[in-house]
């Protein structure tokens, strides 16, 4: 490993990374970052676990959301086992996938089928939050050492402040938006039906718990609409 010349691309990484404008465009930055900076890494993804289900984001190659989804199957892996709050181990690394499994004894057999030869899971996190896994994959056996894992944890300790970022940015954005579509839907309601703003946005609220819809796509449904009658 030329540490100098990783260090470089590192930087540039970083920076490319900072330049990025939603969520889903710094995650494929990461994804693709993870196959181009770790020597042997011929695939990545992020795998995430909400409310248990996994979640496979930014994936390089269709094997990548094979894998994920075979994980949270078996509810075994590397990968799956990273992205876990309740496991106190933040790095896992299968260096052989041909070799009779020691860990994952379900998952490993399966993952040779899908052309895995070796595999590293890290884990994404901040002082604050655990995000999920960044997974990295090689084709061939014995192609990630410890200077993968070395280079995997670098790349993995930039791309979480990134990940953990992009995401504070886009529920920002996201809650302004949902404000301007309730502030508009009340409007509309209140030149229709002639009702004060507390009288509007409960209107909002009964019909949102009255649908089991969200207040946010109640709103946009009126303005799109031009609102519903009382």
């Amino acid at each position: 490993m030329d540490w100098q010349l990783f260090a470089q691309r590192m930087a540039s990484m970083a920076r490319d990374l900072l330049a990025e404008h939603t969520l889903d465009a710094t995650l494929e930055q990461i994804s693709r970052s993870a196959v181009e900076l770790v020597d042997g890494c011929d695939a990545s993804g992020i795998l995430v676990l909400s409310e248990g289900r996994v979640r496979s984001l930014a994936p390089t190659d269709p094997f990548v959301t094979e894998s994920d989804m075979l994980q949270g199957e078996l509810r075994e892996g590397p990968c799956f086992d990273a992205a876990r709050p309740d496991r106190p181990e933040r790095l896992f690394r299968i260096p052989d996938l041909t070799a009779p499994p020691d860990r994952w004894p379900r998952f490993v057999p399966r993952a040779r089928e899908l052309g895995v030869g070796s595999m590293m899971g890290f884990l994404l996190y901040t002082r604050e939050e655990e995000l999920g896994a960044l997974n990295m994959y090689s084709r061939k056996p014995g192609m990630f050492t410890e200077d993968s894992e070395t280079a995997g944890w670098l790349l993995a300790s930039h791309a979480a402040v990134a990940f953990a970022t992009a995401r504070t940015d886009e529920q920002m954005q996201e809650a302004i938006t949902t404000r301007h579509l309730i502030g508009e839907a009340m409007g509309i309601l209140m030149g229709r039906h002639h009702v004060t703003e507390d009288q509007a946005f409960d209107l909002l609220r009964t019909r949102s718990q009255r649908t089991n819809t969200k207040l946010r796509d109640v709103a946009r449904e009126i303005c799109e609409s031009g609102g519903p009658e009382r």
